[in-house]
């Protein structure tokens, strides 16, 4: 990546500069820190990777941006990123790097259900809070943890507005196509109850390798039950060739989970794309009628960069975790603790039709769902 966001050589050298001076830590290093510290472990290598490549360049916008203006209480935000290539164990070893050898006051923007619930009872020990998890497992979510918080609406939020949707347009027997992998098995129980909540049937059901390499038979397959509206349960690149399959085969309007509308997965199904629905769990980023979405487009057009979805929802993120800081900051307490009291401070605030609602005993801050249509020339429609 172009971004300062630092590589694993960059934080073992840091690692290195940190042990030579003897820094020791706990509230009182955080506190007197030039810096402040956020760490990050996520899949910057892999099939997946290139879903997460422009929500990272997003969040990094908004740190820089945030810097330019004087950083948070004075000092300078600063994410160290190391690459867990998906990998629950090596999230795990990250993290422990993270906090104890960086001494990062938060950690944010980690990926991939099975690697957040690996290093959740770390936090737990550490005292250390995660904010803005990219991904919306309820799993996550069905228990209240001390210092995890979540930015955005969780998938079964997603469904919910996709099922409603479908009842309401009398599309109320739905095929389901699953993502073979953690994913979509963990998915397909949340579509199902869902379902039978709003009054929807599940008339067909198929499973898709991560590959892709079986989207033709899927769709085949889930043709004979005659669906009226097929749920896509996936992510990454094997969504390009499964939903040119249910074009091919079914016919049927689909419907997809925010995560799989990665911008250059959108602009791969070229036509095929055309008439897809996706939700979104952020406001529609090319309508500047708020002060957040004003800022994001200023900043992309200093950085030269078309507004999207991908970029929004790593700044968004971003900008959520910068308001815990901020608070924090307000308290003269740039530690651990003062970040997760400021994120639990945040309250009801809307930052610019994002309407949040953090507190003590909530920690999962947003259920923000909409559903977009793509039209021509990839363009969203809502």
């Amino acid at each position: 990546m172009t971004h300062p966001t630092w590589t694993r050589r960059r934080a073992l050298q840091s690692t290195a500069a940190a042990a030579a001076g003897s820094l020791a830590w706990g509230s009182s290093w955080a506190q007197d820190a030039k810096e402040i510290r956020i760490g990050q472990s996520c899949h910057l290598t892999g099939p997946l990777a290139p879903t997460l490549l422009l929500p990272l360049k997003g969040q990094q916008l908004a740190f820089d941006e945030v810097n330019k203006k004087g950083g948070i209480g004075g000092k300078p935000v600063r994410l160290i990123t190391l690459d867990d290539a998906y990998d629950p164990k090596k999230a795990v070893e990250n993290t422990a790097k993270l906090i104890d050898d960086e001494k990062c006051v938060a950690l944010f923007g980690y990926a991939s259900t099975a690697n957040v619930a690996a290093v959740l009872p770390m936090l737990a020990e550490k005292k250390v809070p995660m904010i803005g998890a990219y991904g919306g497992s309820p799993v996550l979510r069905a228990k209240q943890h001390p210092y995890f918080f979540t930015t955005m609406a969780s998938y079964r939020d997603e469904v919910v507005q996709m099922i409603r949707n479908l009842v309401t347009t009398l599309k109320t027997q739905i095929g389901v196509i699953y993502q073979n992998h953690a994913f979509g098995q963990l998915m397909l129980p949340v579509v199902e109850e869902v379902a039978k909540e709003l009054g929807a049937t599940i008339v067909g059901k198929q499973s898709l390798e991560v590959s892709g390499a079986d989207a033709a038979a899927s769709a085949q397959a889930l043709a004979a039950s005659k669906p009226q509206a097929v749920l896509l349960l996936a992510f990454g690149p094997s969504t390009v060739p499964m939903i040119k399959a249910l074009r091919n085969y079914v016919g049927v309007p689909v419907y997809a989970l925010s995560i799989a509308n990665a911008k250059q997965l959108v602009a791969a199904l070229g036509e095929d794309g055309r008439g897809m629905a996706y939700t979104q769990i952020i406001p529609y980023p090319w309508r500047q009628t708020s002060a957040v979405t004003r800022d994001f487009n200023a900043v992309m057009k200093t950085a030269n960069i078309d507004v999207d979805y991908d970029h929004f929802y790593g700044y968004l993120n971003a900008r959520v975790l910068l308001e815990g800081l901020k608070r924090a900051a307000a308290n003269k307490a740039l530690t651990s603790a003062g970040v997760t009291s400021g994120m639990e401070s945040i309250g009801k605030f809307d930052m610019g039709g994002f309407p949040l609602n953090f507190g003590p005993t909530r920690h999962h801050g947003s259920n923000f769902v909409e559903i977009t249509i793509v039209g021509p020339n990839g363009k969203y429609m809502r």
